[in-house]
């Protein structure tokens, strides 16, 4: 692939009925929230919808060669048996075909240094792949935590400034928003509990909960707790996360294309 075409970046989908309010009898659907298709493509990529093919790994696989980078989008809470914990009854909607598809595309990622960029849900995600583990609710687990579940079904719109985070400086994410410090939205119940291997906090909220992390190494490997696709519109900074990405999927593809070859891309 020429560094001039625009990078294919996937993005991951849920199972229809794992969203609440969903009336039985529709027929079993992969769905996702057009914004992030929209975010994705505003900064140059080539969006890509990726079926839940959990019992199909080689054509999951196959899908994972054609792409120049994953994007792991917001959703439903991640099923505590993938970081070794039982249930808990505050812990919401699961969709055990999302959580197989993005932790093995992930791994996979990680393994060959592949741009990946999670949102709220995908950021916990990217923790789970690595090792780490979740607070599964976090008002229940850890009452000391400021509200975090600025939810639009309570009445608060998606694009509610719901606190701030530090960052910290010298990350990745510092360079990219040019800000050690910067509101964020917030429509997440779970968060970071024990940070996964080869993870750095690279933001916090005021009560110390994670709210970013990136990988150690050289590889764009970045994670965010917010909905950073609702700002972009507004907030140049956030294009530049969006850029930074895209940028690194573009660079990617260039020093892997030889090895490409005959893979479809």
């Amino acid at each position: 692939m020429s560094s001039l075409k625009r990078p294919v970046i996937g993005l991951t989908t849920q199972t229809l009925h794992s969203i609440d309010g969903i009336p039985p009898g529709l027929p079993s659907s992969w769905v996702m929230n057009q914004r992030y298709f929209l975010a994705a493509t505003m900064v140059g990529a080539v969006p890509w919808m990726i079926p839940l093919l959990d019992d199909d790994l080689l054509t999951l696989r196959e899908i994972y060669e054609r792409l120049d980078g994953i994007l792991i989008p917001g959703g439903v809470d991640i099923n505590p048996a993938e970081y070794g914990e039982t249930v808990r009854k505050e812990c919401g909607n699961l969709d055990p075909a999302r959580d197989r598809v993005e932790l093995q595309l992930v791994r996979w990622a990680i393994e060959d240094g592949k741009p990946v960029f999670g949102l709220c849900r995908g950021l916990q995600v990217i923790n789970v792949a690595s090792g780490g583990t979740l607070w599964q609710d976090l008002a229940s687990q850890k009452p000391s935590f400021n509200k975090h579940d600025f939810f639009p079904t309570a009445g608060f719109e998606r694009d509610h400034l719901a606190h701030e985070v530090d960052i910290v400086a010298d990350t990745k994410l510092s360079r990219l928003l040019e800000s050690t410090r910067a509101p964020v939205n917030s429509m997440h119940h779970q968060g970071i509990k024990q940070l996964g291997q080869h993870l750095v906090a690279s933001a916090t909220a005021d009560d110390g909960l994670i709210e970013a992390v990136e990988g150690d190494g050289d590889a764009f490997l970045i994670g965010v707790q917010w909905h950073p696709e609702v700002l972009e519109m507004a907030d140049p900074h956030t294009r530049h996360l969006f850029g930074g990405f895209i940028r690194a999927a573009m660079d990617w593809s260039t020093a892997n294309s030889t090895s490409r070859v005959g893979v479809g891309g």
